[in-house]
Order: C-alpha cells, then sequence, then structure tokens
C-alpha cells in the first residue's frame, strides 16, 4: 500500500507522546469500568476553574458590543496586552522588559515553537536536562534542530549539575531549555542554580565563538510550595528567552494563550523579536486569541489558589509514603516523580492499570525507573486511589 504521510511522521507517531496514550487508554476504562472506578493521573490538565476575576473577565469582554473584539491584529498581539505583560515581567524580576520585547503566543508550546525556529539551522543542537516534557523533541525536529539531554538524579533532587551542561554543549549548541518547576519532578532550580547555569553558558559560548539562548519554559512559575520561590530568570541569565502560558497559572489550558519574552540585554534583541513575529505568522499561528489577550492583560499577575494544589501534593505524597514508594517531594508543579517498584516500569505500569491506577512510565520523560503522577485532579479522587495503591505496592 502507498503511504499516505511520510517517513519521519510515520516514526514520530511510533514514539508519540505516553501521555496522550496513557489518557486515551484511560477514556477507553472509563467507557467499561465506569468513570468513578478510574484514578487517572496521566495528564496535567487542570481540574481546578480559573480565577474569578478570569472568569469575570471572560464575560465582560465576551459581551463587549464594540466592533473589532475578534478580527486580526499585528502579529505580535495587542500593544496593551504586550505592554500589560512587559510590566508584570519587569515588576517581577527587575530586568527592563517593555512591550517590544514580548510576542503573544498560542501556548507556550506555540512560543518555543517560534523560538527554535528563529534561531535553529539544520543540524543544531538544544540542551534540556533529563526527565524532561518529551514534545522538546519534537520540537526541536520541526526545526531541523536535535535534542541532547543533560542527566539529573533523584539523588540531588533533579537539581541540574553545570559541569554536565558543559560537557554536553558542542559548537552546534543554540539553546538550553530550563523548565522550574519542572515537568515531571516537580523540581524547583534556586536562583544560585541558575546563576551557575548562565555562567556555563558564557564559557561554552566564548570559547565556540557562539552565543547560548537561555529558553525559560515557565508554564507553572506561579506553582510553587512551602514557601520556595521559583527565581527568575531574566535576573540570572544575561541572554534569557522566558516563555510562557496561563494554562496553569490561570486554568486556561483549552484557550492556548501565552507569550514570549525576549531579554533586552540579548545583543540584536530587535531583530530576534522580529524574527519571532514573523515566525508566529508563517507556521500559521498568525496571531495569539483576541479574547483571551484581553482577559490575561486585565489578569497578567493573578494566580489559581495555590491551596488547591498544596491539598493536592499533600494527599498524593501521604498515599505514596504509606505505601512506600521512594520519591523527591515536588517543590512546585503538579507532578511528582517516585521510582518503579520491581525495576521494570512497563510492567509495573501494566500492575497500575490492572489497579485501575493511569500513570505515565518514566521513560516518556527521558526519566527510566520512575513514573509521573499529575495530582491536578479531584481530591477526592485522590483520596478513594488510596487502596488501589496498598494494593500495587503490596504486588
Amino acid at each position: 500500500m502507498i503511504g499516505v504521510i511520510n517517513k519521519k511522521l510515520e516514526g514520530d507517531l511510533k514514539k508519540a507522546s505516553y501521555v496522550r496514550k496513557m489518557f486515551e487508554q484511560g477514556e477507553e476504562l472509563r467507557r467499561l469500568r465506569g468513570a468513578d472506578k478510574i484514578f487517572d493521573f496521566s495528564l496535567g490538565n487542570p481540574e481546578a476553574e480559573p480565577p474569578q476575576s478570569v472568569r469575570e473577565s471572560i464575560a465582560r469582554h465576551a459581551a463587549d458590543g464594540a466592533p473589532g473584539l475578534h478580527r486580526y491584529m499585528s502579529n505580535a498581539g495587542y500593544a496593551f496586552a504586550r505592554e500589560r505583560v512587559a510590566e508584570h515581567l519587569a515588576e517581577q524580576s527587575g530586568v527592563g522588559v517593555g512591550a517590544g520585547n514580548v510576542v503573544m503566543t498560542v501556548g507556550a508550546a506555540g512560543g518555543l515553537n517560534i523560538v527554535l525556529k528563529a534561531i535553529l539551522e539544520p543540524g543544531d543542537e538544544v540542551a534540556v536536562f533529563a526527565p524532561y516534557f518529551k514534545e522538546y523533541d519534537f520540537y526541536a525536529e520541526n526545526h531541523g534542530g536535535r535534542v541532547v539531554p543533560v542527566q539529573t538524579s533523584a539523588a540531588s533532587a533533579f537539581r541540574p549539575d553545570a559541569e554536565a551542561l558543559e560537557r554536553a554543549i558542542t559548537a552546534r549548541t543554540k539553546a538550553l531549555i530550563i523548565n522550574s518547576p519542572n515537568n515531571p519532578t516537580g523540581a524547583v532550580y534556586d536562583e544560585a542554580c541558575l546563576r551557575e547555569l548562565d555562567g556555563a553558558l558564557e564559557r561554552c559560548g566564548q570559547k565556540y565563538g557562539t552565543r547560548i539562548l537561555a529558553i525559560s519554559d515557565e508554564p507553572y512559575a506561579k506553582i510553587a510550595y512551602d514557601g520556595v520561590r521559583v527565581p527568575q530568570a531574566l535576573a540570572c541569565f544575561r541572554n534569557a528567552v522566558v516563555v510562557s502560558s496561563y494554562s496553569k497559572s490561570l486554568a486556561l489550558a483549552g484557550e492556548r494563550i501565552g507569550y514570549v519574552a525576549a531579554s533586552p540585554n540579548i545583543e540584536g534583541v530587535g531583530e530576534l523579536v522580529d524574527g519571532l513575529v514573523f515566525c508566529n505568522r508563517v507556521l500559521g499561528f498568525v496571531n495569539a486569541p483576541a479574547l483571551m489577550q484581553r482577559v490575561v492583560a486585565d489578569n497578567a499577575g493573578a494566580g489559581v489558589d495555590m491551596a488547591y494544589y498544596a491539598e493536592r501534593r499533600d494527599a498524593i505524597c501521604a498515599i505514596l509514603d504509606e505505601a512506600g514508594f521512594d520519591f523527591v517531594r515536588p517543590q512546585g508543579a503538579f507532578y511528582v516523580f517516585p521510582k518503579v517498584l520491581g525495576g521494570d516500569e512497563e510492567a509495573f505500569k501494566d500492575r497500575a492499570v490492572a489497579h485501575n491506577i493511569l500513570i505515565v512510565p518514566g521513560s516518556g520523560f527521558a526519566g527510566p525507573g520512575h513514573f509521573r503522577l499529575s495530582f491536578c485532579v479531584a481530591a477526592d479522587a485522590i483520596r478513594r486511589s488510596r487502596d488501589a495503591f496498598l494494593a500495587l505496592a503490596a504486588e
């Protein structure tokens, strides 16, 4: 039979997101066994509702009868939205970010793609700290690049090692993607860590005569626990590009709204931003959603109720503790990344499914020997999963 899709896509489909595979398996299990019997910890899809101020803003703007509400605007986004985002970032970081440094995007995924398209030549490399969100592989490949993982470990609470990063960087390295708070580990990289990484990027840039961007992927930046402070990448890296979304911080995952902000300290930042705006258009995003730009401009500094996530983190960690799992308590985001029992993560995943627990094996994040639980689910579902986890561990 003559194939319809290209060979690369055929291969990509075979190694497609483990997260989505498990979510789809969950849909089938809910149909067969009943939704109330399935404990689905596979997908980072916030069960929380947006803050009241966000819902009010959506209603107000949707009801606005002013002409032009739903028309195109500049590919970079509305000037007032970019200004509000820039003001918030400047206030948080102490770096003079202006509206001209900001591009509104179709979520953080859209933002990462326009950055990588703007900077990568065929064969270029993007360093990432493993475990990591495996879609980064596809995003880099979309634009001729490839991801180079730099391993971290549970023994060091998944803290990145600047020396390991330096060993991984070559003359083809164009960027380092940092994700803190991290998906899937929940680790938060402190300020000292980020400054060490910046020093490594500067030394390698001088060594190879290149400039390496620090791309900070920050959808979880407002979700941190126990008084942990999430440092500002703009303040810690000279060549910082912040990519973020409101999917998690405002529980607007389905609205696909985010931004890219390039540090004014980057030499040639104007050319970079022009490139980002062009890539926003030619990748087919055209512009970020018009209604949502208005909503986030009203709520740039808002966030979901952290008590909501803290309650769920504490509940799942208590169950894992009782069942005897080995894990690092997450400092941020809404994931925990325990070690599998028995060593074989595929067999462990299948045993979990037999107990109606849906997890994502660590290999789906370049972290074999572990599994990810997403605890942004109903608190009652977490509590009811206790007996299933205890039975799974007892096996």
